[in-house]
C-alpha cells in the first residue's frame, strides 16, 4: 500500500490512518467484549488486546488491499 493522504498539503501515510481507524474498531471491540464477559475466559487480558489490536489491523490492511488494488 503506497497511497498517502493529502489533508491541505500535507501528506499522510495510508498506514497511518488504518493504524488510527483500526484503534477506534479496537476499542469498540473490546468494550463489546468486556459488556459480555469474554475477559473472564482469556488467560492474559493484555496478550488477548494486543492480539486483537493487530489482528484487526491486519484485517484492515488486507481490506483495503482488496478494495483499493
Amino acid at each position: 500500500m503506497t497511497s498517502d493522504l493529502d489533508l491541505a498539503g500535507v501528506f499522510i501515510p495510508g498506514l497511518l490512518v488504518l493504524l488510527g481507524t483500526s484503534y477506534g474498531i479496537y476499542r469498540l471491540l473490546h468494550r463489546l467484549l468486556a459488556r459480555i464477559g469474554a475477559y473472564a475466559h482469556v488467560w492474559h487480558p493484555a496478550l488477548f488486546d494486543i492480539a486483537l489490536y493487530f489482528s484487526v489491523l491486519g484485517a484492515s490492511v488486507l481490506f483495503m488491499e482488496h478494495v483499493l488494488p
